[in-house]
């Protein structure tokens, strides 16, 4: 048994469901919402390039790298994926991402919600030490959703990475520690409040 496991997480707008190859014809319906694939700063799969995405995740959970279909509890869509990868169960500290959304929900209590149910169980339920966030450098919407979730920098990896249209990346390291996680699940829950009083 792996240290994370492919577990259920509900919340009061969202539940993360471990990621299937039926998730693959709802995924393609969501990235058409926005065609984020079009974005070069973001590694999301086009409809093309969504059962090979799928494929690959649902092989990588074996070895602990659990990933996630997002559901709207309200209509049953699915909106997105998430996950946890490059887990490094020995020091209890998976990295998370590979986080995208449809655009219809981006800039709602979704991803909040998500982040919460996932940072609760890692922290809560697994006794993580830390959480780790890595983003390209110029990818500002998704350094910006980070550092709103009370993560904090730790550095920046320059020319780490290839990208497919053939530029270097610089990636954006962030991360949550266990001692953190008090003041960032409150932070987290404050911004439901205000979502649900309308005020963010």
């Amino acid at each position: 048994m792996t240290w994370l496991e492919p577990v259920q997480l509900t919340g009061a707008a969202v539940t993360l469901i471990p990621l299937g190859i039926n998730h693959v014809e709802p995924l393609k319906a969501a990235v058409m919402d926005g065609e984020l694939w079009k974005l070069w700063f973001a590694n999301v799969p086009s409809c093309d390039q969504m059962e090979d995405y799928v494929m690959r995740a649902v092989e990588s959970s074996a070895k602990g790298n659990v990933a996630f279909a997002v559901r709207l509890n309200s209509t049953h869509k699915i909106a997105g994926t998430t996950r946890f990868y490059n887990v490094d169960e020995i020091n209890r500290r998976p990295m998370l991402g590979y986080t995208w959304y449809a655009n219809s929900v981006c800039r709602t209590r979704v991803n909040t919600e998500c982040k919460l149910l996932l940072l609760q169980y890692a922290f809560e339920e697994k006794n993580a030490i830390a959480v780790e966030f890595r983003t390209h450098y110029f990818n500002q919407v998704s350094r910006t959703a980070i550092e709103r979730l009370g993560a904090k920098q730790d550095g920046i990896l320059r020319s780490h990475q290839m990208m497919r249209d053939g530029s270097i990346r610089d990636t954006v390291i962030y991360s949550i520690l266990g001692h953190e996680w008090p003041a960032v699940k409150s932070n987290l829950t404050s911004k439901l409040i205000a979502y649900d009083r309308g005020e963010d």
